[in-house]
């Protein structure tokens, strides 16, 4: 064809007249005006679906950014941030099976477009809460807040306030009860979040075979790599724009803020956590249109209608693209489709190294999504760290490991050929080096703050148990103070007080953040104490605490690169087991699989575990349990890391069994297993064309939610 192109243009340039067959140009120039038409509209969805994947990436990795943001504005613990968080999943879950059985034979572009509405109107509604739920109130000493009445901190004779003050300050806590009581806000959280996963479900499996579909074969991997590329860098700039949002104050724009009296290292301190989700709300809809003015079908491009030179996955798709050439009545009914549901699903659970790959990769990604869900946390409270600095380093130093981590994975085994029993091994290695890597971080802790009355006692002679925590002591015994309050000071001596007036405090100077406290009785009273001053604000850990985070930082992203290593390699191994025709349903159930036993459940029970470490729990205005204020930095650690290198250690059993079952099962020449899970090689091809598949390697590529973890 193209020797008969190259006569053409010579026949006109030439303006010689010879006889032409006309049919025959005729066809050649549809076909060529056929393929511009095709590699036109693929690069037009391409790029679109690039941008929606963009989209959904940002703002699921913004959401994780801002987990602390909204555990503090809505005073709810871990563990309901962890229900918040898995949401997502279950709202992808309500409607996964419709979008990916009906979704094919639908309009794609326009479900992939309508999506993005909904994953939009899901983001706003997030934010929503911000604007009907009232400023955000922080406890402090009225001293601090330029008030112009002078008030002992240690309020031993309730009538040094002016009755007018406290009369106003009792009708304002009762006005907050009031409409505090009537509503839980972080309800519309939740549903935000639910929308968001209906929204998203399309996205991945149709954008995906909608390229599969229309693209040249040999464009097809790198297509979808531009997409999978770009999906990684969406969460870099959800974590940085986390990181923004979160220097600046909740109500910026609502209130003066210069009023403001917390800054944003403590613990007090809630972020413009709602300003990053109407940006990611408005990405999400301008991500939309598009596909709004695709077309249903694209073009075929004729390299794909010769099944002759197509791949084990190409030849069954032609086989399936011959079926829409039939009448709608002479296709397959649903009824008929869903006879081979059930011999299916026995043939697929009837393979042990799928089953055996699915426990190892369920367990696995409990650990990883626990992990990755609380690191911000465990970053600000272990280290002392801010939360927009938490957000810059996970966005610009994690993200990326993990990306060059899936990249390098996916490079080893084609610059070395690696086969199936390889795969594994590979797989087994990026997870054991990776969670024995997580094992150093145990000792990379530091130390808890000292605070009176929780961690050390107020003489500062020992260290406090639970059962000897006690905020009250002779030194403030004559104040009338409430052990609810956290209203943190740090005296002279280095030591953290839960408030100015549990820290017997007498007189304070100066007002919002300059204001300074005299004449503490229980910070005279500790043993290395000089003056018995303190200032508004908890004391910073220790000395040794910043060099043990970077400590940690270096070995948090060699451990997210090893354990991405196995990403690529693991998804080789699923594919490469499994019958060519039983490929899509056996992802399918893989990636159920993960959502509901591994994305719902894991962050929830890590929130509850986390809760557990806490030693000073935050007060709602109208009584009852809010946020955790202070964790046992030494627990957090252990239940953190430790949850996290249980599961992973379990998961590396169930890889060691998969690798002993392929041994099993495979011959000596070819370490590759046949489809049908007996000894031989998975077709008539050699390793290296096994590996070099194309379109196998595509679906590689795609590790569920890999771009939020670690």
């Amino acid at each position: 064809m193209e020797i008969s192109s190259k006569e053409n243009t010579r026949f006109f340039s030439n303006n010689t007249i010879l006889p032409v067959d006309r049919s025959s140009f005729k066809s050649e120039s549809s076909a060529s005006r056929e393929k511009q038409s095709c590699c036109g509209g693929i690069k037009v969805f391409l790029g679109a679906l690039s941008f929606v994947y963009f989209a959904k990436a940002l703002s699921g990795s913004y959401l994780k950014s801002t987990i602390t943001q909204i555990e503090r504005r809505f005073d709810i613990p871990s563990s309901l941030v962890g229900i918040i968080d898995g949401s997502f999943e279950i709202g992808n879950l309500l409607i996964i099976i419709l979008v990916s059985y009906f979704g094919a034979k639908l309009h794609r572009p326009r479900i992939i477009g309508a999506g993005c509405l909904i994953m939009s109107a899901g983001t706003f509604l997030i934010a929503m809460p911000q604007f009907f739920m009232g400023r955000y109130r922080y406890e402090r000493f009225p001293s601090t807040i330029n008030s112009t009445v002078n008030i002992s901190p240690c309020l031993q004779d309730k009538s040094q306030t002016p009755l007018t003050s406290l009369e106003k300050s009792q009708a304002k806590i009762n006005a907050g009860c009031e409409k505090e009581a009537g509503s839980s806000m972080w309800i519309y959280v939740l549903l935000g979040n639910l929308l968001r996963g209906i929204g998203e479900t399309p996205i991945q499996p149709l954008g995906i075979t909608y390229i599969d579909d229309y693209a040249i074969e040999e464009n097809a991997a790198l297509y979808i790599g531009c997409v999978q590329t770009v999906a990684i860098i969406g969460p870099i700039f959800g974590f940085l724009l986390g990181s923004l949002c979160a220097k600046l104050y909740v109500d910026i724009g609502f209130v003066d803020l210069d009023s403001i009296t917390i800054t944003p290292k403590e613990v007090q301190w809630v972020g413009a956590w709602w300003l990053g989700y109407l940006i990611a709300g408005v990405i999400s809809v301008l991500a939309g249109i598009p596909f709004w003015f695709l077309p249903k079908h694209l073009p075929k491009p004729e390299s794909r209608k010769d099944s002759s030179t197509s791949s084990e996955h190409s030849k069954f798709i032609i086989e399936d693209n011959k079926d829409q050439h039939k009448p709608y009545q002479q296709q397959m009914k649903i009824a008929e489709m869903a006879k081979d549901f059930f011999p299916s699903l026995k043939n697929l659970f009837g393979n042990p190294v799928y089953i055996l790959y699915l426990c190892a990769s369920i367990i696995q990604f409990n650990s990883l999504i626990g992990m990755v869900t609380y690191k911000p946390k465990y970053i600000e409270q272990q280290y002392g760290q801010t939360s927009s600095k938490t957000n810059f380093v996970i966005g610009l130093i994690n993200i990326p490991a993990v990306a060059f981590g899936i990249f390098s994975g996916g490079l080893v085994m084609k610059k070395f050929k690696i086969g199936v029993l390889g795969a594994a091994k590979l797989s087994l290695g990026s997870s054991f080096f990776g969670y024995l890597l997580l094992l150093s971080l145990f000792a990379m802790g530091c130390e808890n703050s000292e605070v009176a009355g929780l961690t050390v006692s107020y003489h500062g002679t020992k260290q406090m148990t639970d059962y000897e925590q006690a905020v009250f002591s002779e030194c403030n015994a004559g104040c009338s103070c409430s052990k609810n309050d956290w209203d943190p000071i740090c005296g002279e001596n280095g030591v953290t007080y839960i408030s100015a007036c549990l820290a017997g405090c007498q007189a304070s100077n100066g007002s919002g953040k300059n204001t300074v406290f005299f004449n503490c009785s229980c910070v005279g009273i500790f043993e290395s104490s000089q003056s018995s001053s303190a200032v508004v604000g908890p004391c910073q850990k220790g000395n040794e605490c910043p060099k043990m985070f970077l400590y940690f930082l270096v070995i948090s992203v060699i451990t997210s690169y090893t354990l991405s290593v196995g990403g690529t390699p693991g998804y080789i191994l699923l594919l490469r087991c499994i019958k060519p025709h039983l490929k899509s349903f056996a992802l399918g159930i893989y990636t159920l699989a993960i959502r509901v036993l591994a994305g719902i459940p894991a962050p929830v029970y890590f929130g509850v575990a986390i809760d557990t470490t806490c030693l000073k729990w935050g007060s709602k205005r109208c009584g009852g349990r809010g946020a955790c204020r202070l964790y046992d930095s030494s627990a957090l650690r252990y239940v953190y890391l430790g949850l996290t290198l249980v599961l992973g250690t379990v998961s590396i059993f169930f890889s060691v069994a998969v690798l002993w079952v392929l041994r099993k099962r495979s011959s000596p020449p070819d370490e590759t297993l046949s489809a049908n899970g007996e000894r031989g090689t998975c077709g008539t091809k050699s390793r290296k064309d096994n590996f070099v598949n194309s379109d196998c390697l595509i679906q590689s590529t795609y590790w569920p939610e890999k771009e939020t973890r670690l």
